[in-house]
């Protein structure tokens, strides 16, 4: 099941284990079961303090597992967790073992103080780069505290389930038989949503903090870069993000980052992250920024939060970043999570062998339809122009795709459904104006972004598509405030791009902070 070099990567991972693990794994006669049987082989051929229990009987076959003698821990996986969900394993072998986790002290003492009991169910796609977040969250709490119980589901290897309980979307979250949420969720943003208290907590908390010389809002690309900059200087850095890593989370596969040849979104985020914690920034995540009031004649800046937490700054880096463009027609919002999809790498597994369509012919679409195509019935992309706008060459392999059927001057004006789950799209041909219903099964949409500046409106000067307008220092119509990234005009909507703009913001506003502060 594993190679030799994984085994040995294991191995040396297992060797931090500090108490046994016993794994109870529920099989049957099934290709699945004699799978997850040679991972968990292997798993035990590389520590002696792991041991099988092959003679589970648990409701769901293929799972295991996974337990220490004399600890009181529920945490199993139904299904096989490779792709990106391996991670996840070894992760939970080592804090079932008694390996710490890197989660602050409050944190845990935040998990390990939770009162009632709370059953978590989480349905995942090997390739889902959303989902391990929440596995590697929910694994841990069940780890640190007995009222907490946690299964993974691989929602491909359940369909009956996924089907009972119309799941189109990983990760897809249950908490005692009732959708908890959608999409990914961090072990701050969990722990908020179930400790009630914890959000007002937080609010006051920053509340009190003092006035930074640098407050970065958003911790994508560019707001990481601007942070270590900023930091660099030695002035008072702050960083606040709604999540910290941004757009990149929801990114798969990064080729372009120049001297990295191959990476994934995910992992460049916790690399971003982690290089930031470097410094003394300090890192406010969850924060929604929801108001700017701009300083005058030198009085600070202040950023209102939908948390109701307050910061004030001298000077601020506003690298809010870009969300998926809608469609906004009719259906759309009715049947989001329901068949409506907006990331082909981790939703794309729950419609093998149905009819789709992939909205946009761009390159993202143009790869989300080549994706696809090799897990669905058939793909139908929809393109409003006259022609696809992909690169040559990913136009080449589509066209060349059996189960592929390309429809350009197609304006979607309607999403269908039974009231649970899409059943189809509308579109008008844009030639001769003929509405058109295509069956399907899901609707995946890839037609760009959208700045995140609602919260700038009459604030700010923006430019007709809603970006910050930036100078070629990255300063903003207000002075103090700049901005860097995908939220502003600077074009070519690129990570390697937003990072060098976050390192020229910062620069600019440290200059603007040395000649606004010295003696006339």
């Amino acid at each position: 099941m594993l190679d030799a070099n994984l085994k040995a990567q294991l191995k040396s991972y297992l060797e931090r284990l500090t108490r046994p693990v016993e794994i109870v794994a529920s099989l049957d006669d099934g290709a699945k079961s004699q799978e997850m049987l040679a991972l968990l082989n292997d798993v035990i051929s590389v520590s002696k303090d792991i041991t099988l229990n092959d003679s589970g009987t648990d409701v769901r076959t293929p799972s295991f597992s996974l337990n220490s003698p004399g600890q009181n821990i529920s945490l199993r996986f139904a299904g096989i967790p490779m792709g990106h969900e391996f991670t996840s394993l070894v992760l939970a072998l080592l804090q079932v073992g008694g390996y710490p986790s890197k989660a602050s002290a409050d944190t845990i003492e935040q998990i390990r103080a939770l009162e009632g009991d709370f059953t978590f169910e989480t349905y995942f796609s090997q390739s889902c780069q959303n989902c391990p977040d929440v596995v590697q969250a929910l694994n841990l709490m069940a780890v640190l505290n007995p009222n907490i119980k946690h299964v993974a589901i691989d929602g491909a290897l359940f369909q009956d389930e996924v089907t009972d309980r119309h799941i189109m979307s990983v990760p897809s979250i249950y908490l005692n038989g009732e959708l908890f949420g959608q999409g990914r969720m961090g072990l701050e943003e969990i722990l908020a949503k179930i400790d009630t208290g914890a959000g007002d907590r937080q609010a006051q908390k920053l509340n009190s903090k003092d006035a930074f010389d640098v407050l970065v809002v958003g911790g994508g690309p560019a707001g990481s870069a601007a942070a270590v900059y900023a930091a660099r200087k030695g002035i008072r850095t702050g960083v606040a993000a709604e999540r910290f890593g941004g757009q990149v989370l929801d990114t798969m596969a990064i080729e372009n980052f120049i001297s990295v040849q191959h990476t994934e979104g995910p992992k460049l985020a916790v690399a971003l992250e982690e290089h930031v914690k470097q410094y003394e920034v300090d890192i406010m995540n969850l924060q929604r920024a929801d108001q700017l009031i701009a300083g005058k004649d030198g009085a600070l800046h202040e950023v209102k939060f939908a948390s109701g937490a307050s910061l004030k700054a001298k000077t601020l880096i506003l690298a809010t970043g870009a969300r998926w463009r809608e469609m906004n027609v009719p259906g759309e919002q009715q049947y989001r999570n329901k068949g409506v999809a907006y990331c082909p790498h981790c939703d794309g597994p729950l419609f093998k062998g149905k009819r789709v369509a992939v909205i946009g012919g761009g390159n993202s679409g143009v790869e989300a339809a080549i994706d696809l195509a090799g897990i669905v019935a058939h793909v139908t992309l929809l393109e409003f122009d006259v022609q696809l706008r992909a690169d040559a060459v990913l136009q080449r392999k589509l066209t060349s795709l059996p189960n592929v059927t390309v429809i350009t001057n197609a304006q979607t004006t309607e999403v269908t459904g039974d009231d649970q789950k899409v059943n189809g799209l509308r579109y008008k041909n844009r030639v001769n104006g003929e509405e058109v219903t295509v069956e399907l099964e899901g609707i995946f949409v890839q037609i760009g972004l959208l700045p995140n500046t609602d919260w700038l409106k009459g604030s700010i000067e923006l430019s007709p598509r809603g970006e910050i307008v930036v100078d070629s220092r990255g300063e903003t119509s207000i002075p103090g405030i700049f901005a860097a990234g995908d939220v502003t005009t600077t074009p070519y909507k690129q990570i390697i791009i937003a990072l060098g703009e976050g390192a020229k913001a910062s620069l600019s506003a440290f200059d603007h902070l040395i000649r606004t502060s010295a003696p006339a």
